[in-house]
């Protein structure tokens, strides 16, 4: 297992120390940690869908209100 060392300002040393007293601060750090590195995998994926929706709309013809209203009467029937 790693060692890391980390610099956080001190109020946030005693409130963490504060609030994680009965538990396993490796274990805790470990979780949050984790969690980090998913939403910043998600972050990524969440951009590259967005740039590919935005990529696809560049090459679409755009159309009206009055075609989309139209489109959907007819899929209605």
């Amino acid at each position: 297992m790693a060692t890391v060392n980390f610099s956080v300002p001190e109020d946030v040393k005693e409130a963490f120390n504060q609030e994680f007293s009965n538990e396993n601060k490796s274990a805790v750090l470990t979780r949050l940690m984790k969690r980090a590195i998913e939403e910043k995998k998600l972050k990524r994926r969440r951009a590259r869908a967005i740039d590919a929706i935005l990529e696809l709309r560049e090459q679409q013809t755009p159309v009206s209100k009055q075609m989309i209203q139209e489109a959907r009467e007819e899929y209605r029937k």
